[in-house]
């Protein structure tokens, strides 16, 4: 299993998408973030197909620290059920990674 993981979640707004970034980071459940936007998204809601704008939040956190940065964004998300989804950072620099340890230690 990877040791850092890059953590996807989507905002209506760039607002929101800051304030969850800032808690996560704050907690030092993340290292870092970075907030894309707006991008267009396409889904299923309600039975429908929507469309809309949204802002895409992109953390980077340990592997010991997931299940810890998936409660905060869970519970702090303003959506019922949002998009939180990891994907393992498989290699990138030495020196990055010793921070993202680093950042989100206990």
């Amino acid at each position: 299993m990877a040791d850092h993981l890059t953590i996807s979640t989507a905002t209506e707004t760039r607002e929101q998408a800051v304030a969850l970034a800032q808690s996560a980071v704050q907690a030092r459940l993340a290292a870092g973030a970075q907030i894309i936007g707006p991008v267009a998204s396409v889904f299923w809601h309600d039975g429908e197909c929507g469309t809309g704008e949204e802002y895409q939040l992109l953390l980077t956190t340990s592997t010991a620290r997931y299940a810890q940065l998936e409660a905060l964004l869970v519970e702090q998300h303003p959506w019922t059920n949002p998009e939180v989804r990891a994907t393992p950072i498989v290699t990138g620099a030495a020196t990055y990674l010793d921070w993202v340890d680093r950042s989100t230690a206990d």
